[in-house]
């Protein structure tokens, strides 16, 4: 009877174990999950090719978005029919501060993207593979003559690949994305240089540290954005994705416990974004207006608040995590400049000395002391 009860107890707690294990790896597997979200570009959402020291085109490319460079200064190739150009009203190339801003942006974005845990590494041969939404990894990325990349997710799925050095895509070479996703959300994080073969069609944000250069009549959708070098065009129609919302504010300012407090949270995208709090909190006493993304308000309490404000439209959903630092008010420097440290000490309403008064209070304390052992003494006698 004994053993057979201590058979059971082991069983329950066998179960029991398996149960709590269970719940662990799913719990640890949909934090994964989560973890993989859009990858904000801020102003570089805005570029369909965005580069280093040049951009240049052969032939009639067409391109759908802006075309930016910097620091560089050499944008050639795009003078109108035999040569490249611009949809009528979507681009125009720029090289003026805007464009750094969105070189500072896109800096971010790399390294959010590097930052991200793959779930499967050590990839090099993409042909004929079948993605479901998550991050990759791999040294050199390779996509064979006439391969083809199959992306499979939702709405709100997500692809992060990282190649440590290059991506190469042959010669017809196609990406495709199924099941409704976005293809906001395919971001390719290039360690060095990126190069799409002619005629290919490819799909998602190429972020390279170094160029980017595309083959003879091949179709981006997406963008091209090269960090410190150049992207070389040939013939080629490139779209940026449309409707993409993207934070383009920067940091908040920190604020003084009992000050009153505004900041606004911008974006872009169309429909036009409306503004939520996705994690942690604000600070006390401040609020968002989802409509027009203003935090504000007057802070209550000294501290440090982090929180995620997330912008979104039917188009998708993007997120950025902030710190604000509340201080602590300042002393009150109201004081006149003849009036000394020590007239602090006065009580407003009488005049009095506040620093004599707890003199008194303490010596009369001290003479109360004495007279009590005094009287004890007397009792004991």
């Amino acid at each position: 009877m004994f053993i057979s009860t201590l058979r059971h107890r082991y069983a329950i707690a066998g179960f029991a174990g398996l149960a709590i294990g269970c719940a662990l790896t799913l719990g640890l597997a949909g934090s994964a999950q989560a973890a993989t979200l859009p990858i904000n570009l801020g102003t570089a959402a805005g570029y369909a090719v965005l580069a280093g020291s040049t951009v240049t085109n052969s032939g009639t490319t067409v391109v759908t978005g802006d075309v930016g460079l910097s620091p560089g200064s050499a944008i050639t190739g795009f003078t109108g029919a035999p040569n490249g150009s611009f949809v009528p009203g979507t681009g125009s190339a720029r090289i003026d501060p805007a464009v750094d801003q969105a070189k500072i942006d896109l800096t971010t974005a790399f390294n959010v993207a590097a930052s991200q845990t793959p779930q499967e590494s050590n990839l090099s041969q993409l042909d004929m593979k079948n993605f479901g939404p998550g991050v990759y990894s791999g040294g050199a990325l390779d996509l064979a003559d006439n391969g083809v990349l199959t992306l499979t997710g939702g709405a709100s799925s997500v692809w992060i690949f990282q190649a440590s050095s290059t991506l190469v895509t042959g010669v017809n070479s196609t990406i495709q994305v199924l099941g409704g996703a976005s293809i906001c959300n395919v971001y390719w994080q290039v360690g060095s240089s990126a190069s799409i073969g002619s005629g290919s069609a490819f799909v998602g944000t190429v972020m390279a540290q170094e160029k980017i250069s595309v083959g003879n009549a091949s179709k981006i959708t997406g963008r091209l954005l090269a960090s410190t070098d150049s992207v070389t065009l040939l013939n080629d129609t490139i779209v940026a994705p449309v409707g993409c919302p993207a934070i383009t504010s920067g940091k908040p300012t920190d604020a003084t416990s009992g000050t009153s407090y505004s900041y606004t949270v911008t974006a872009s995208g169309t429909p036009t974004p409306t503004f939520t709090v996705t994690g942690g909190t604000l600070p006390a006493g401040l609020s968002l207006d989802s409509t027009t993304g203003v935090i504000s308000g007057t802070p209550s309490t000294p501290g440090s608040s982090t929180f995620t404000i997330s912008a979104t439209n039917s188009v998708d959903s993007v997120s950025e995590t902030y710190t604000v630092v509340t201080a602590a008010p300042t002393p009150d420097s109201d004081t006149p400049s003849g009036e000394s440290t020590g007239s602090k000490n006065s009580l407003a309403a009488t005049g009095l000395d506040a620093t004599g008064l707890v003199a008194g209070g303490s010596a009369l304390l001290a003479a109360g002391l004495v007279l009590s052992l005094r009287l004890g003494r007397r009792r004991s006698a």
